[in-house]
């Protein structure tokens, strides 16, 4: 028995370092699951997450553009906001998005914090105002209590709105997915065709914008370093932010979690394959024209980047003052 024991101990610590040195040797790192220390605020944000009288309209909610049963996205090129006007730009998931640098493609927002509160006065998005959204807010007796209980106030403040939703969206990360396990270890966990895409993926070039646990949104970079990008998109990008003409055309690098999700692709939304936008940001980014085995293997390797997906149920939302239920949205 003792034998046994001391040949499972010699065992356990001849493996640990070497899984432990497969991730820290690789420029993706695994994601850990979030560990919850306020559940009152991220409840609190998970409703107002879903809260659609948060809108002029009362129909529109954070979902219904980052919706999380579609990876945190919306699958359509641009967004759709109030009275059907059609968005700039195509919607970032918000899955992981706790790990970017910045907010929205051209970072315009420091964190979660600031952007949770741009949509909501935004005339094409949600199209209502700071001031009436706390209004509404203030007026339905459930968030006024769940507000003092978790802010110490009566006095509901837009800081305190989007304080709790990002609590929320910091939970909203994505572990275990197949590549992780495969860091993490697990030899079998990724096929031969998979692992030849994760290889090619590093050999020319990707994991220097796409590195770090999200495989992205670390960094700003131009969209169409060898080969301009064409589109009628309008948005230029970190430019609007800067005033510096260095960054036209500048965008956060998107994360490649989930990226077999959250099609189509670019900041346009131009592409729905995820094997087109694979050879047209190898064309266009690092001048390298990939075989169709190439394109095969890597875009199977990025569909083991999905990993567990938000699983909760939506929420109940506190009925108005009129003590009439409030629908779920339709998001």
């Amino acid at each position: 028995m003792k034998t046994q024991l001391l040949s499972l101990l010699l065992a356990s610590s001849l493996a640990a370092p070497a899984f432990a040195d497969r991730a820290s040797n690789e420029p993706i790192q695994p994601i850990e699951p979030h560990e919850v220390t306020e559940p009152e605020k991220v409840e609190l944000g998970k409703k107002l997450f879903f809260e659609p009288r948060l809108s002029a309209s009362g129909f529109i909610s954070c979902n219904s553009c980052h919706n999380l049963s579609r990876g945190g996205s919306d699958n359509l090129p641009t967004s759709i906001g109030h009275n059907w006007q059609e968005g700039p730009i195509n919607s970032p998931t918000v899955l992981n998005s706790s790990m970017s640098v910045a907010q929205f493609w051209d970072g315009r927002a420091a964190d979660l914090r600031e952007q949770a509160g741009g949509p909501i006065e935004n005339p094409m998005e949600m199209a209502f105002s700071h001031t009436l959204a706390i209004d509404v807010l203030q007026s339905i007796p459930q968030y006024r209590e769940m507000f003092a209980e978790i802010y110490g106030t009566d006095q509901i403040d837009i800081d305190q709105v989007t304080d709790a939703i990002a609590a929320f969206e910091e939970t909203l990360v994505t572990p275990n997915s197949r590549f992780d396990l495969w860091l993490k270890g697990d030899d079998d966990a990724l096929t031969s065709a998979e692992l030849a895409g994760y290889e090619t993926f590093k050999n020319i070039g990707c994991t220097a914008c796409h590195n770090g646990p999200a495989a992205g949104g670390t960094s700003f970079q131009r969209m169409g370093v060898v080969e301009p990008y064409v589109t009628d998109n309008p948005a230029e990008g970190r430019v609007s932010v800067t005033g510096d003409d260095a960054d036209r055309f500048n965008f956060k690098v998107p994360t490649l979690r989930n990226v077999e999700l959250t099609y189509p692709y670019f900041h346009d939304g131009a592409y729905w394959k995820l094997e087109d936008a694979v050879d047209v940001m190898a064309r266009l980014q690092l001048g390298r024209q990939l075989s169709e085995e190439d394109i095969d293997n890597m875009t199977a390797f990025l569909k083991t980047l999905t990993g567990d997906q938000p699983s909760f149920a939506i929420p109940n939302l506190p009925p108005s003052t009129n003590d009439t239920p409030h629908p779920r949205p339709f998001d």
